[in-house]
C-alpha cells in the first residue's frame, strides 16, 4: 500500500490506493511516491544511486534505459512523445517513472487532446500540472479540468504585473520547472535521498541547446534532478521523428514545416518569429485577444516598467497586429527567426 495524491482534492489529502489493484498495461503503480530504499539509496549513508538493471558487460546502455528514479517531462509535442514511447519499450519495470506535462492554459486545444491520447493509447499515467497563486504554487488537474483559457498564465502575470520578454522569461520557469519540481519535493523526490533524472525531448539536432544543458547538467531548481537528453545521446532528429509519427495511428493534430510544429507550445508565444504569429492570428484572430489583453493590463498597472508593460518591443504589439490582420497586408515582408523555448517541442 502507498499514498498517492489525486486531482480534484482541494485540500490535496493523500489517498490511500492499493497499489496491487491498478492495471495499467505496464508494470506502474501510481506513481508518484518516491522509493529510496528500492532504488537502494542509503538513507543514513551517502550511498550513490544505483542502477535498477546494471548493463551486461561490453553492450552499451540504451539511453532511454532508466537508472533510478526517473521524470519525464512532457511538454505535450512529437519530440517528448516520442521519447516517452522508447522509454516504456526500454524498460521493463516503470515502478520508477513519473512522467509529468504542465499546462500553462494557453496550449493549443490539439496539444491537450495529443497528450491525453498518449496516455491512453499508452496505457501510462500522466501527471496534469498547473500553477497557481497560493502557497503550494500548483494543483494537479486532469485533461477534462485543465486549463484552455490562459488561467496560470494570467495568474503568474498578475502576480508579477508585468509581463515576460525574450529576456526576462520568467514563464518558462514559473509556469513549467518550477511547478514539476515543487510537485516533486512534495512525493518526496528531487532530494538529496532520492535525487531524480529529468529526460527532456532536446534532439541531436539542436546542438546548441544541447551544450547548454551539457555544460549546467542539473536543472535550476535542483541540484539533485540530473539532465537527461536522451534523444540527443541517441542521435534522433527531427527526421526520425517525423517518420515514426507517420507510421503510428495517431498523432499531433498539428501542422508542422520543415520539421517544426508552428503552433506548439503556447499559441502565439512571444518567442516566435514575428511572421510566424502574425499568420497565425490572420488565420484566427480570436488567438490574439488573450495576449492583447495581457498587453492592456500590464501598461495600466503602475508596477509594470516600460520593458514589462509589453510582451516585445521589438515588434508590433498583438493588438497592432490583431488590427492589421484584417488589411491582408503583411507586415513582416523580411524573414525572422524564432527564439528557442525550454518548454519543448
Amino acid at each position: 500500500m502507498c499514498y498517492v495524491p489525486f486531482p480534484g482534492q482541494s485540500s490535496f489529502q493523500l489517498t490511500k490506493v492499493d497499489l496491487e489493484t491498478q492495471s495499467f498495461g505496464y508494470s506502474f503503480h501510481t506513481k508518484p511516491q518516491c522509493s529510496p530504499n528500492r532504488l537502494n539509496v542509503g538513507q543514513h549513508t551517502n550511498t550513490p544511486l544505483q542502477r535498477l538493471t546494471p548493463p551486461r558487460r561490453g553492450i552499451p546502455m540504451s539511453p532511454y534505459k532508466m537508472s533510478g528514479t526517473t521524470v519525464v517531462s512532457f511538454s505535450g509535442g512529437r519530440s517528448s512523445a516520442y521519447m516517452l514511447r522508447q522509454v516504456l519499450d526500454a524498460n521493463d519495470d516503470l515502478d520508477d517513472l513519473i512522467v509529468t506535462f504542465a499546462n500553462t492554459g494557453k496550449e493549443h486545444p490539439a496539444t491537450l487532446d495529443f497528450v491525453n491520447e498518449c496516455a491512453r493509447r499508452w496505457q501510462v499515467p500522466i501527471v496534469w500540472l498547473e500553477y497557481r497563486d497560493d502557497d503550494r504554487g500548483f494543483a494537479i488537474v486532469t485533461y477534462e479540468t485543465a486549463s484552455r483559457d490562459g488561467e496560470p498564465f494570467e495568474a503568474l502575470i498578475r502576480k508579477r504585473s508585468y509581463l515576460p520578454n525574450p529576456v526576462t522569461r520568467f514563464c518558462t520557469i514559473d509556469l513549467k520547472i518550477r511547478v514539476i519540481h515543487k510537485y516533486l519535493r512534495m512525493v518526496g523526490c528531487s532530494t538529496e535521498e532520492t535525487p531524480v533524472d529529468m529526460m527532456t525531448g532536446i534532439r541531436a539536432d539542436e546542438p546548441r541547446r544541447v551544450a547548454k544543458i551539457r555544460h549546467r547538467k542539473t536543472t535550476t531548481e535542483s541540484k539533485h534532478a540530473t539532465m537527461v537528453m536522451p534523444l540527443a545521446d541517441a542521435g534522433v532528429g527531427v527526421q526520425q521523428i517525423g517518420e515514426f509519427w507517420k507510421a503510428q495511428a495517431f498523432d499531433l493534430e498539428l501542422p508542422t514545416i520543415n520539421g517544426r510544429t508552428l503552433e506548439g507550445n503556447c499559441d502565439l508565444c512571444f518567442l516566435k518569429g514575428a511572421k510566424q504569429v502574425y499568420s497565425i492570428i490572420a488565420s484566427d484572430r480570436s488567438k490574439a485577444d488573450w495576449w492583447a489583453r495581457m498587453e492592456r493590463t500590464a501598461t495600466q498597472s503602475s508596477a509594470a516598467t516600460t520593458d514589462g508593460a509589453l510582451f516585445r518591443f521589438d515588434r508590433p504589439s498583438y493588438q497592432q497586429m490583431l488590427d492589421y490582420s484584417d488589411t491582408q497586408f503583411d507586415m513582416f515582408a523580411d524573414h525572422d527567426e524564432a527564439i528557442s523555448c525550454f518548454c519543448g517541442d
